[in-house]
């Protein structure tokens, strides 16, 4: 167990038990919102059901053996029972994808009235018990008709075609969503499906790294800021809604006390963070992206800079862990997915002393600093912590310790951000059940619920984080009791 520098954590032990005591909801603002997410294509299943066409996401997973999205947590057929759980742990948002090619299955033209009926009836049961739906339009599974006709983001026509599908959503559900995320962790989506990473609806592809990873966040941008600026023009006045984009927060620090990973630290953060968030700003790209990439890094038209420039009336933050920054040459978190980018950005980078993996820790410090890094840098923008959790092994068992201990952390950090001045809005667990991992599968979940993969009915059963993420919420001061010698087992 990792030792918590918060003030506001204190630990207790006596006679080999542990207690913590801690702040509750009724610490952070009323409007506050605290919820849980999913995602589609994790989340729903029914693949191939009620005129859903396949996305690039049912392609990729279906190139090997391995595990796949088919049925995931059968979210399409048991929403309502997932409500439920919702409405038992007292939660006051849920977070939740559209699948593109449910709605419309030719990427473009005629809605599928099945899925638009599947979307309604979510919404309308979240409503009904005062769950505030926050919609993500895009987490990776772009319709795989798109893919093959133009290569998805690559080519500027998924601009309209994005837009296209944006319309229909703010249409079909606006009344009842004020919240609207645009693309979910552009930044790493773009890094990721267009290097060496994830070849998203493809099985053996291999894209130029070097050039189409600034094309595709390029045209991520513009898509956002079009569908936007759509948005605010057509619908917000009637609606009443907010609209963002989402990035990665990587809670950078420097590895070393060292002047060089001080340097590195901040190289860093002009190309994970300001990449995006500056364009979405200040309508520029950074200039040491400039000078680094030249012709390789696209520019905006003036026209264009306006429309991006102030598209986000807040930026999602998705955030697991603290990464270390140094310029010493040795393994790194990016060369696996995108070996061109690493070059670029020249810094290597490291959890907790080594890069081998995505590994979480326990260390909520780097939340703070992402969180201080865009008050200080960005106008203080309004910010929702879309993400953020802990992968354990899933049938291990549902005394999930170790995700409490992290939560409790972390959403103390984000109060001690708001106490720090930060304009933060939001916090949503991932996930509210166990869901299919984009890099685990079903190997490793971060489900507040236990979901058994084995069972045709998808079992759910409530974890210990679901208990006292309930406690939280209900305002109780709540006190976490374990016995370090008992656990159970599934």
């Amino acid at each position: 167990m990792k030792p918590f520098s918060l003030f506001f954590i204190f630990w207790v032990i006596v006679s080999g038990t542990i207690y913590i005591s801690a702040f509750t909801r009724k610490d952070f603002p009323e409007d506050f919102v605290f919820g849980a997410g999913t995602a589609a294509y994790q989340w729903e299943g029914a693949f191939d059901e009620d005129g859903k066409t396949h996305s690039v996401w049912d392609t990729t997973s279906h190139c090997s053996n391995g595990s796949n999205g088919d049925i995931a947590c059968d979210g399409y057929h048991k929403y309502k029972e997932d409500v439920k759980l919702m409405v038992q742990m007292g939660l006051e948002a849920f977070k939740f994808s559209i699948s593109w090619p449910r709605l419309i299955p030719s990427g473009r033209g005629a809605i599928n009235p099945k899925g638009l009926l599947f979307y309604k009836n979510l919404i309308k049961e979240l409503r009904i018990y005062g769950i505030e739906p926050h919609v993500t339009l895009y987490h990776y599974d772009l319709p795989q008709c798109l893919e093959d006709e133009y290569k998805g983001w690559m080519n500027r026509k998924i601009i309209e075609d994005f837009t296209a599908f944006a319309d229909v959503c703010f249409r079909e559900f606006g009344e009842d969503v004020k919240l609207w995320t645009t693309i979910n962790d552009a930044p790493i989506f773009a890094i990721g499906a267009y290097g060496q990473g994830i070849q998203f609806g493809h099985c053996n592809f291999t894209r130029n790294s070097c050039t189409e990873t600034y094309v595709a966040g390029h045209n991520i941008l513009l898509a956002h800021a079009s569908a936007s600026n759509l948005y605010k023009l057509k619908y917000k006045s009637k609606q009443r809604g907010s609209i963002g984009l989402s990035i990665y927060g990587f809670g950078l620090s420097p590895y070393t006390n060292s002047k060089e990973d001080e340097i590195a630290t901040q190289r860093a953060q002009v190309f994970l963070y300001d990449w995006m968030l500056k364009p979405l700003i200040f309508g520029e790209y950074p200039d040491e992206m400039k000078r680094t990439l030249g012709s390789r890094l696209p520019v905006f038209s003036k026209e264009e800079s306006e429309k991006v420039k102030g598209s986000s009336d807040f930026v999602g933050i998705i955030h697991y862990q603290t990464v270390y920054a140094t310029n010493q040459p040795g393994p790194s978190l990016f060369p696996s997915l995108n070996k061109c980018f690493s070059t670029d950005m020249g810094v290597y980078l490291m959890i907790d002393g080594n890069s081998a993996s995505f590994e979480v820790d326990l260390n909520p410090c780097g939340l703070e600093r992402d969180l201080e890094y865009l008050k200080l840098n960005y106008n203080n923008t309004p910010i929702y912590i879309l993400e953020n959790g802990l992968p354990l092994k899933h049938d291990s068992t549902l005394q999930d310790t170790p995700r409490v201990e992290y939560m409790q952390a972390y959403i103390g950090a984000v109060l001690n951000a708001i106490k720090n001045g930060s304009d933060t809005r939001g916090y949503f667990v991932w996930s509210m059940i166990d869901l299919y991992e984009l890099l685990a599968g079903y190997v490793s979940t971060y489900g507040l619920y236990y979901v058994n993969f084995s069972d045709p009915g998808r079992k759910r059963s409530p974890k210990l984080s679901s208990s006292w993420y309930t406690g939280f919420l209900n305002g109780d001061n709540i006190q976490l009791q374990r016995n370090l010698s008992s656990s159970s087992s599934l």
